[in-house]
């Protein structure tokens, strides 16, 4: 008993009714308009991600907002840590379920990833659809992917997040009549048949594999072609696509919704010392990114550890641009690009209210650049600081290696091959290669000697 009322003082619940409609009163419902009717529920947790829960609520409402759905309800409990059965408890559940009934809600939206189990206790209780946030990006994901790269990426994340949910659910999720959380690629629906489900992943990573090795192919081109390769990440909705215009006018289609840009943009620019390099611009990221999106995107992401030179684009208004830092450098390290060549650029130093978080960033990472991609302020300063750097990082070697030396492969494959001569004794190389290659060659010669 005592351990059940320590719990009871550990938990605190707030309920938020929205109403987006503008119309008076407690309680309103908002106007319908055809979108779905969201309840977002999220734990105050300390042992969850560490994020301040309102931010990460704002967020999840932007997400459903970007989904197409429409916020009539928050719930957030104040607990330690989620509940393994139900996430909230067997007794919140059934108060959702009363918040869903009394809002006329069409789906209940979680903050973090649901675990199976959890996920089927409470579809038990909650008469209308549960997702979570993975659910939702990955949604997204599938409404905004274009290319037939794109839709095999997510097409292969859904099922990876399908698959240990399949049990209890197995060709019904093919009949879940559509709507957010259920969608495929393009505007076909998300089916899932326990049977063919793993066949089906396989085939899809075998493409990826084709697209990898076309895109190694492709990056060893450029290389030859002596075109450095500057890559732009960032938390989504920072201004990657608006950069992108800025600087090359690309006429890359900016919206004010998050993972607008799914599909990499590469377009060429010149700097003030006549250079010509290529600009890149990738997915965004963001705070709690599906582990299964960044393993499927794989292949595209491999363009950032291959980049010359990564551009961060940090939304510099944004109150939590420290922690959007975090997050993106969290993704770069999952794919090993975290302590690649990167210039800061702190976007929108045009909104008066971000010049102490300029300031606070400045300091925190000393090689950056303030910008605005609207107006175009601070775009010459960062094009002579992309000068500065693609000029530091590059290397002239003239070496003589044995025929078998790794070496040769880096070279060849990070470099700007000047010539190479076959000889007796072995092969005579002349390269533009980054610094940290030259270094590396200078290491291994001195190891094999």
């Amino acid at each position: 008993m005592k351990r059940q009322e320590r719990d009871e003082r550990l938990t605190n619940t707030s309920y938020i009714l929205e109403n987006p409609s503008g119309q008076d009163g407690d309680g309103a419902l908002p106007a319908s308009d055809g979108r779905e009717r969201a309840i977002l529920v999220g734990l105050d947790s300390t042992s969850l991600s560490g994020w301040d829960i309102e931010e990460s609520m704002d967020e999840l409402a932007h997400l459903v907002d970007t989904a197409g759905g429409q916020v009539v309800a928050r719930i957030v409990q104040r607990k330690q840590k989620p509940d393994s059965g139900y996430y909230v408890g067997e007794g919140k559940a059934h108060e959702i379920e009363m918040m869903r009934s009394a809002t006329e809600a069409d789906l209940v939206v979680f903050d973090d990833e649901l675990s199976p189990a959890q996920q089927r206790n409470l579809e038990e209780i909650i008469e209308s659809r549960v997702i979570d946030r993975t659910q939702l990006i990955l949604d997204i994901f599938a409404q905004r992917a274009a290319s037939a790269e794109g839709k095999l990426q997510v097409e292969l994340a859904q099922l990876q997040y399908w698959l240990p949910r399949l049990a209890g659910h197995g060709t019904e999720l093919s009949r879940l009549g559509g709507g957010i959380g259920t969608r495929g690629p393009g505007e076909t629906k998300l089916e899932v048949d326990r049977r063919t489900v793993r066949s089906r992943i396989a085939s899809i990573k075998r493409q990826l594999d084709e697209v990898r090795e076309r895109r190694s192919v492709q990056r060893r081109r450029r290389r030859n072609a002596d075109l450095p390769v500057v890559a732009l990440v960032g938390y989504t909705n920072a201004g990657k696509s608006s950069l992108l215009n800025a600087m090359t006018g690309a006429g890359v289609l900016v919206e004010d919704r998050l993972f607008a840009t799914l599909d990499p943009t590469t377009r060429r620019y010149t700097l003030p010392d006549a250079q010509v390099l290529l600009l890149t611009d990738t997915v965004g990221f963001i705070q709690k990114l599906p582990h299964q999106l960044v393993m499927a995107f794989r292949a595209t992401l491999e363009e950032l550890s291959e980049a010359d030179l990564l551009l961060h684009v940090v939304d510099a208004s944004h109150p939590k641009a420290q922690e959007h830092c975090s997050a993106v450098f969290g993704v770069l390290g999952e794919i090993g690009a975290d302590e690649h060549a990167t210039i800061t650029v702190l976007n929108k130093r045009d909104v008066a209210e971000s010049a102490p978080m300029i300031e606070r960033l400045q300091h925190s990472y000393p090689l950056s650049v303030a910008v605005s991609a609207l107006t175009g302020e601070g775009l010459g300063d960062l094009a002579r600081t992309i000068s500065g750097q693609l000029a530091s990082r590059r290397e002239r070697i003239d070496v003589v290696l044995p025929f078998n030396h790794p070496a040769l492969g880096l070279i060849r494959k990070r470099g700007k091959v000047i010539s190479e001569e076959y000889r007796e004794d072995g092969v005579a190389i002349v390269a533009d290669v980054d610094r940290a290659v030259a270094g590396q060659v200078r290491k291994t010669r001195r190891n094999s000697g």
